[in-house]
């Protein structure tokens, strides 16, 4: 039987060579070529071509109304939070990434995702290259996973791992992390591009033929991406981010890509002495404790994913210099900019000689526009040095001609402002509750609302309280 040769593959054309070179012989495009692995036929008929192998099993040709369409089994890990972002649970033969800077508690989540898969009855695997056996059995300790059952390998060469999962057939098993894997049949270091790949791919093949869940944690780099190549990010059924300030104890994982469910789903957990605990209302996470009304506050309703949260927009506008600064945190700096030359177009309130500072409290990322309305009322609330009222929230995007569009799914911001008791909101008209809704009307029963087109509008009802 033939073995598997290592080639170098050009990034830009295709092209392959036996040894590497500084330029490829095809295109003439320089430093394109990749280590790779070329699996050789088993015909000695053509044997300068390679036959690859798929990331899933080959299939006969159908068309759609003919294959049979049926919802994935969902095996929930025992932690809510994670479920949530994961559409409901783990599902079998399903590939997840999950990246996250240093220290944020990726090994702590999923020992424990582990150990309550196993009290489950379910058989689990933890491959660590990074740390001896010895300190994931501390780490569980420190945990208070006393006699903990998850098997544990202490492995980083891919075909021995292979081994592993073939012969002990684990419902889930967790790769911590891919890029310390290496296969023999390439001879660059673990880590590289070429050993990222092949290593996941891999990997990916055998979870696809054997219906294993495979979990791959992933370094990141200094910009915050995951390290590697990007096809990684494609080869993979789930792509989580793991975030979180290390001043703070309060860490969010959000979905980037779910095959299997619904993407920018976000799952809040605090770090305790006893490891990561889900945040059942994670509202309260991103809203301050005022003892009264502040200048320069507003509450957003934004969504992440299907879920609605209030976040406090702080803002603080104060005299600056010849150049004036624009700094946000949390929230588009470049979108900032373009509110406050739509506020002083159309609402005649100008900040030109102003430095702006705008601050989602609780670390949270905004990207949505629907916050555009309450950055814009909080920072004229600081310039004229007057509070909103308690019980206030705002929500709508904001466009260049001044107008207040509609927030997608503003009746479900509404309902759960309602529920944490808030009174006055300031919405877009597009999203005024309708009469003949009985059900919502009742729901937002207590709450005065109201509906405007413009931001001038939005001012005005600000000037009246």
């Amino acid at each position: 039987m033939a073995k598997d040769k290592t080639i170098y593959a050009c990034n830009e054309c295709g092209g392959t060579s036996t040894r590497w070179l500084g330029k490829c012989p095809s295109c003439n495009a320089w430093n394109s070529l990749v280590e790779t692995v070329a699996e050789a036929p088993a015909s000695s008929k053509n044997r300068l071509s390679a036959t690859p192998k798929g990331l899933a099993p080959a299939s006969e040709l159908a068309t759609l109304s003919e294959i049979e369409a049926s919802d994935f089994e969902r095996t929930p890990t025992g932690l809510g939070e994670l479920d949530r972002v994961l559409g409901g649970g783990i599902v079998e033969g399903g590939v997840v990434l999950i990246g996250g800077d240093p220290g944020i508690g990726k090994s702590t989540l999923l020992l424990q995702a582990l150990d309550a898969l196993q009290r489950a009855n379910l058989s689990t695997l933890y491959v660590t290259g990074e740390e001896s056996g010895a300190q994931v059995a501390l780490r569980s300790r420190r945990l208070g996973l006393d006699n903990s059952q998850v098997k544990v390998l202490a492995e980083i060469q891919l075909e021995k791992i292979l081994a592993t999962l073939d012969a002990k057939r684990p419902s889930i098993a967790v790769i911590d992390s891919i890029q310390t894997v290496y296969s023999d049949q390439l001879s660059s270091a673990p880590g590289s591009v070429a050993q990222v790949r092949e290593c996941a791919a891999h990997l990916t093949r055998a979870a696809k033929a054997s219906g294993v869940a495979i979990v791959l944690v992933g370094h990141v780099t200094k910009e915050g991406a995951l390290a590697g190549p990007r096809v990684l990010e494609h080869m993979v059924d789930t792509v989580l981010y793991f975030e979180g300030d290390t001043h703070s104890s309060y860490r969010l994982i959000r979905a980037i890509k779910n095959r299997f469910g619904a993407v920018n789903e976000i799952g809040v957990f605090a770090m305790t002495e006893k490891g990561l605990k889900g945040v059942s209302n994670p509202s309260a996470i991103f809203l301050s404790q005022h003892s009264a009304p502040v200048p320069g506050s507003c509450v957003l309703v934004t969504l992440e994913g299907t879920r609605p949260l209030l976040v406090e927009i702080q803002a603080l506008v104060d005299s600056g210099g010849p150049s004036p600064r624009r700094l946000s945190v949390g929230l588009d700096r470049d979108r900032l900019a373009m509110l406050l030359a739509v506020l002083h177009r159309h609402a005649g309130v100008s900040c030109a000689d102003q430095d702006v500072f705008v601050n989602a409290v609780g670390g949270v990322r905004i990207g949505e526009p629907a916050a555009d309305l309450a950055v814009l009322l909080a920072i004229t609330s600081s310039l004229r040095g007057k509070a909103l009222p308690q019980g206030f929230l705002a929500f709508g995007e904001v466009g260049l001609a001044g107008e207040v569009r509609p927030a997608p799914r503003g009746q479900e911001r509404l309902k759960e402002a309602a529920k944490l008791g808030f009174r006055i909101a300031i919405v877009p008209k597009a999203n005024l509750p309708k009469k003949s809704d009985s059900g919502l009307t009742k729901a937002l029963e207590g709450m005065t609302i109201y509906p405007v087109e413009r931001i001038e509008e939005a001012l005005e009802v600000v000037r009246g309280f």
